[in-house]
């Protein structure tokens, strides 16, 4: 009997739980979380994708280099437009910005998407370019960005005659809060986390972050981590750099080690990885940030032209 009655009231404490389900503060007049801010690119898909922006290619855009720009979680196409903006200025390479599935829209879009939702676009639009005529795809990731990428490589999903050079920032393979590899247990009773936003990234980022997401997330590392443990090749001629801050609150600076150890150029040779001094999670974005330092700047802008130089 006494069994019983405890059974009885965990249901009960369970189905009051269910009907107080808790949700989020979301402001929709600030948070990228509420139902009023998207991302511009689904309103304004020909500023940031190069397949909406030039449907028809000439000969002279052709013959230039693509750089694909892939942003990480919680993110969206604002953390690659800095390089958006250098590649106009600099006029030798074009750049594609994609969003990632689920992203830049609300919290419920967020919330249901899957990783493999996430990366969708990102193989839509190689596809689309390659469809085009361009000979020289290039991709560049940032955090989440990057294993949406490199599984995306490793398994076959892209065509690879036209994809030459990949290049990581603060690529996360092992994350740097630990509690990720536990939000299975812990998601369904916190439901959702909160982010401290910097002034000037209200409205592009995620405020908070929904358990069913972070546990896609975990799913999405562990699962590249595991197939770059047991070894990736990477194939045809594509070419591997992967830039880490040494100091990362977000991805453990351990990823780019694992990366280094696990995955190999087709011809056998090892990837190239840069360890840079910076306690900024993607260096590459300055915008929006509250603090920016003068090395921060020139960080940014050695690796942009480092970059250029490559394609």
């Amino acid at each position: 009997m006494k069994n019983i009655f405890c059974v009885v009231l965990l249901l009960g404490l369970f189905i009051s739980c269910k009907k107080e389900e808790k949700l989020p503060a979301i402001d929709n007049a600030v948070d990228l979380d509420g139902t009023l801010i998207n991302d511009s690119s689904l309103v304004f898909p020909e500023r940031f994708l190069l397949s909406s922006a030039i449907p028809s290619p000439t000969a002279a855009d052709l013959s230039k280099p693509v750089l694909i720009a892939v942003h990480g979680f919680t993110a969206t196409t604002f953390e690659w437009i800095e390089m958006r903006d250098y590649a106009k200025k600099e006029g030798t390479f074009l750049t594609s910005l994609v969003l990632l599935g689920g992203h830049g829209r609300d919290y419920a879009d967020f919330k249901a998407a899957t990783w493999a939702n996430w990366q969708q676009p990102i193989i839509d639009e190689y596809t689309k370019l390659r469809a085009l005529g361009y000979t020289n795809i290039n991709f560049i990731a940032s955090s989440t960005g990057c294993p949406l990428v490199l599984e995306a490589i490793y398994s076959a999903k892209l065509e690879m005659d036209v994809l030459n050079d990949v290049f990581f920032i603060d690529p996360i393979l092992v994350p740097a809060n630990k509690t990720l590899s536990i939000i299975k247990v812990v998601g369904p009773l916190l439901k959702f986390s909160a982010t401290t936003m910097e002034a000037g990234e209200n409205g592009f980022w995620y405020k908070y972050r929904p358990y069913e997401a972070l546990d896609q997330l975990n799913t999405l590392v562990k699962k590249v981590r595991k197939k770059v443990e047991h070894g990736v090749v990477l194939p045809g001629k594509v070419h591997l750099t992967v830039y880490k801050s040494n100091q990362d609150g977000s991805a453990d600076p351990i990823s780019a080690s694992i990366l280094y150890k696990g995955v190999k150029h087709n011809d056998g040779s090892e990837i190239d990885v840069s360890v840079e001094k910076s306690n900024l999670h993607v260096f590459t974005r300055l915008k929006g940030r509250n603090t920016i330092t003068d090395a921060d700047v020139q960080l940014q802008q050695k690796v942009f032209l480092t970059i250029k130089n490559a394609l």
